[in-house]
């Protein structure tokens, strides 16, 4: 099954797959950052914004938010959510605005979703094109060097009378430029269990290289990845928050 048809088939749960997520924490510590190293706008655009959880933050912080997808049924959601925002069907990798932004945003690793370092530089390209002089642009990220392909994240959920439960893990072959998101979702109701199993292709890039794509676009700084605090990058973790200000 290919990465979208997965999405569109499972669209309706993935904030059931995303229950446990602060999406409160993560939108507040980004706005924290925006405030630091902004341009005092607020306009916003968060890119593979799924479902919309963001954007609904960021709305009532004040923001002219914007969300942009790849698929349609997610923005459906997005757009249920948050009938007060305007979303655009576009790939990250190569979008365009109509109005330019003071805050890009890309949480939940999604950066990765660029399926190559060529795709994830025109990715960079473009939100530097659609940022405001003094604009800033924000993601999470993964060293590929610090992924431990044993690890894995596990919570269950109910909706209804059935019970879900969720697997993720990130996998990384030791060379290249591809990493995978491998998921596990299994649905048990009265008539059994349903399974889908499925891994992302996604880019894989060192910090090292990653600062090295942003530097002439962007004046870089990384944090630990706390969306609670805000602590420089301590250079060792493999989890950081990129905060990247328009040159």
């Amino acid at each position: 099954m290919s990465v979208n048809a997965l999405y569109t088939d499972l669209s309706g749960y993935y904030d059931l797959m995303c229950v446990d997520i602060d999406y409160q924490a993560q939108s507040d510590g980004i706005r924290r950052l925006h405030q630091i190293f902004g341009n005092g706008g607020h306009t916003h655009l968060d890119l593979a914004c799924g479902t919309g959880p963001h954007v609904r933050r960021f709305i009532e912080f004040g923001y002219a938010s914007s969300g942009l997808d790849i698929n349609q049924p997610m923005l459906d959601i997005a757009a249920a959510r948050c009938p007060d925002a305007s979303f655009m069907l576009q790939d990250m990798g190569s979008f365009e605005v109509d109005e330019s932004q003071d805050l890009i945003t890309c949480f939940l690793y999604s950066i990765h979703y660029n399926a190559g370092i060529e795709k994830l530089n025109d990715c960079l390209s473009s939100a530097h094109r659609a940022l405001a002089p003094g604009g800033v642009f924000c993601f999470n990220a993964v060293d590929k060097g610090k992924i431990d392909n044993a690890l894995f994240v596990k919570h269950t959920a109910t909706q209804g009378n059935d019970l879900f439960t969720f697997r993720s893990g990130w996998y990384y072959p030791g060379h290249g430029e591809q990493q995978s998101l491998k998921l596990s979702i299994e649905k048990t109701d009265v008539d059994g269990v349903q399974a889908w199993n499925d891994e992302h292709p996604m880019v894989a890039v060192s910090f090292a290289e990653l600062i090295a794509l942003l530097e002439p676009l962007f004046e870089v700084h990384a944090f630990e990845h706390d969306y609670t605090k805000i602590t420089p990058w301590d250079t060792a973790s493999g989890n950081a928050i990129f905060v990247c200000v328009k040159r």
